[in-house]
């Protein structure tokens, strides 16, 4: 993992969406007037004949994307999470999931890790709407490489498709060459420790990473798991590790109800009872501050897992 080397996904998705573009003449891209955050705006520039502003009509946005997609197209729908899993989930539900067309929904700017804009803007709750929707395959990507891995990868899926994205920058995990690793519905196991499984998503995995190294110095000695694919979840890797560890500690910049934790404590009362240990929010709304602080306030950084073992 390279610390000082940090991207955001956001960004990631942007660069990606752009290359993309030159594969495929079918990718059409819509936005609800945030290209510039969303970072679309590299598509847009690129490609202005396949990109749409649809502008602050999210709701219309995903019914636009549904009527494309049945015209061959492949649209990526793109907006922040809030708005996109929050406005606009009726027509995602609808006009999408339903009927199971080819429509990615990438929404950046999820989680606490929004920062400033406070609770009004931070999706806590995105992965327990997307997952329950039948159809939908629900995707929260670690780093810049997988990012991009992710972008085009989504698109050989004919079917929906929810792609959770961050504004926070975050160390760059994945070399170019470990790309071979990753597979849609299957998560990445970071070392062999037999104290603990801490099982993370997102921007939680580089902070698991960092609790790893700092543990070892303690004599503890963990794995990580990367769960870059929400659903389908990789029940085979959660069920093994299970059994090889002493704990099982999730961890998610998203609320405990209905993500990541809850999905894994799904699987393993059913297949391999074992207590789990969920870090994420708990019954609450987010809070205004920068990411870092809040990520420390609510306790999903690298110090809070630490304290886990001590």
């Amino acid at each position: 993992m390279d610390l000082e080397n940090k991207i955001a996904t956001r960004e990631s998705y942007g660069r990606a969406l752009e290359k993309l573009g030159e594969k495929n003449e079918n990718i059409v891209v819509l936005d609800a007037d945030l290209s510039s955050a969303t970072k679309t705006e590299y598509f847009a520039k690129k490609f202005p004949d396949r990109f749409i502003e649809v502008g602050i009509a999210e709701q219309n946005m995903m019914g636009m994307a549904a009527g494309l997609s049945t015209f061959g197209r492949i649209p990526y729908a793109s907006t922040f999470a809030m708005f996109a899993a929050g406005r606009a989930y009726e027509q995602i539900r609808n006009s999408i999931a339903y009927p199971k067309l080819n429509v990615k929904i990438c929404a950046t700017h999820a989680g606490i890790t929004v920062g400033e804009d406070g609770a009004t803007h931070q999706m806590l709750e995105d992965l327990s709407l997307m997952r329950g929707l039948p159809n939908m395959t629900v995707m929260c990507t670690s780093d810049d490489t997988q990012t991009k891995w992710a972008v085009e990868e989504i698109s050989k899926i004919n079917g929906p498709v929810y792609l959770r994205l961050c504004r926070l920058k975050t160390p760059v995990i994945y070399d170019e060459k470990e790309i071979e690793k990753f597979k849609i519905g299957k998560g990445i196991q970071i070392g062999k420790g037999q104290d603990a499984s801490i099982i993370a998503t997102g921007v939680t995995v580089s902070e698991a990473l960092k609790a790893k190294e700092i543990l070892k110095e303690h004599g503890i000695n963990v794995r990580v798991i990367d769960i870059h694919t929400i659903k389908p979840i990789d029940k085979e890797l959660i069920i093994k590790c299970a059994k090889e560890t002493k704990r099982i500690i999730t961890v998610e910049d998203h609320s405990i109800i209905g993500g990541l934790g809850t999905a894994v404590s799904e699987i393993l009362s059913e297949e391999y009872p074992v207590k789990v240990e969920k870090m994420g929010l708990p019954d609450v709304f987010g809070r205004s501050g920068k990411a870092e602080d809040l990520m420390k306030y609510f306790k999903i950084d690298s110090v809070a897992i630490v304290n886990k073992f001590m």
